[in-house]
């Protein structure tokens, strides 16, 4: 989110203090600036535009020791479930971390789920309020979604079963909804997953994100109508995100449709990474940075996603001007045959057979595109922190 939350706090004079993990401020990484960006790892690249831009220096306060353990175990371990651990891990340390360093002279506390339970309760405790943002559904919500899925898609892996580190993810989550004045999550969708799980409906406020939106409109692609659609897909590629469908829907398409995907690959099986990139053009990981580039190559954007909160990613795309097609678990503000079309998860055909129908009708790709871009226009970070402190106050 770019540093989203704290920047709207600190424009309207309600921030006191950031904490986070590790950001790129101070004299090193001025330094590390001044290396030419052909010369930068994705690293080094994902590091230098951790900067929380917008936000006054001095209430910025990280932990880049803490951040560096924290990516070490993270490399060390062996197992989804040694991650996952990993992860329970930083967030206890991340939350003590923050009370040692913070006083007791503040009266609010604004946290991100799986890593605020501590702030939470010390809050309860001594009558402070404390908001709790979910940014995704509940975890046994989404292992539910993607145990069915591996159990249709076999090479994919084994179906996810729920470990102690999976229990003990689901139970911090009841606790920090427990301890919460208030959760603020960002679709429907999530709000429906945490009243499923017990959460108090009475205190979810749902609050969409918002992405600010390019400073110019993007050039009317000057394509053959006849010509292959070209398709974007963003994310780490996987179950979660409908991978399988993406490449079966590309599969079914052919030559009708250019399918590019960006994203993390790791855990992939080999044998399946093989047969995507037999469909489609899988770019692996970018920097941020450069997504533009790939948004306007694009004539359509695609995440047929399982579980998410509110994929920024469409947020983007919107703001790019490009039709979206996703499914309703994407959580997104696409209004169904205006901006795109929402289709039903693992739903190939249905996936193809849309992308078909923009393939071939370029004046309906050209008014969805232009629908997109005004629909982006409701969901800017400006709106975004409008709707935000709304639901704060």
């Amino acid at each position: 989110m770019h540093y989203a939350v704290p920047r709207i706090l600190d424009e309207a004079k309600m921030l006191r203090a950031f904490y986070t993990d590790a950001c790129a401020t101070g004299g090193v990484f001025r330094a590390l600036n001044l290396i030419p960006g052909m010369m930068r790892s994705r690293g080094l690249e994902r590091l230098l535009a951790r900067r929380p831009e917008g936000v006054l220096s001095s209430r910025v306060h990280s932990f880049p020791l803490l951040g560096l353990e924290y990516k070490r175990r993270l490399a060390t371990a062996r197992t989804s479930e040694g991650a996952l651990k990993v992860h329970l891990w930083m967030g206890r340390r991340f939350g003590r971390s923050v009370l040692d360093s913070a006083g007791n002279s503040w009266t609010d506390a604004y946290v991100f789920n799986s890593a605020g339970l501590e702030i939470l309760e010390f809050c309860r405790a001594r009558e402070k309020r404390g908001f709790l943002e979910q940014c995704i559904a509940p975890r046994l919500k989404e292992l539910s979604l993607l145990r069915e899925e591996a159990l249709c898609s076999p090479e994919w892996g084994n179906p996810p079963n729920v470990t102690v580190a999976d229990s003990e993810f689901a139970e911090i989550e009841r606790q920090e909804w427990a301890a919460a004045t208030m959760i603020i999550c960002p679709s429907e969708f999530v709000r429906d997953g945490l009243v499923e799980e017990g959460a108090d409906a009475a205190r979810i406020r749902v609050v969409p994100y918002g992405v600010d939106v390019p400073d110019r409109r993007p050039a009317a692609k000057d394509r053959d109508s006849q010509g292959p659609v070209r398709v974007l897909v963003a994310g780490a590629v996987g179950l979660r995100k409908g991978s399988r469908d993406v490449c079966e829907a590309a599969r079914l398409l052919g030559n009708k449709a250019q399918v590019r995907m960006v994203g993390s690959l790791a855990g992939l099986p080999a044998a399946v990474l093989s047969r995507l990139r037999s469909h489609v053009d899988v770019l692996g990981p970018v920097s941020r940075p450069s997504m533009s580039e790939h948004y306007s190559w694009a004539d359509v954007f695609l995440l047929p996603s399982l579980c998410e909160g509110s994929a920024t990613v469409i947020y983007e795309a919107l703001a790019h001007g490009l039709p979206v097609i996703c499914t309703p678990n994407t959580g997104s503000v696409v209004r169904d045959g205006m901006d795109g079309f929402i289709v039903p998860i693992r739903d190939a055909a249905t996936t193809a057979a849309r992308l078909e129908q923009l393939a071939g009708d370029r004046e309906l790709r050209t008014w969805m595109g232009a629908n997109a871009r005004q629909r982006a226009s409701e969901f800017t970070v400006a709106a975004y922190g409008r709707r935000l402190l709304a639901a704060l106050s």
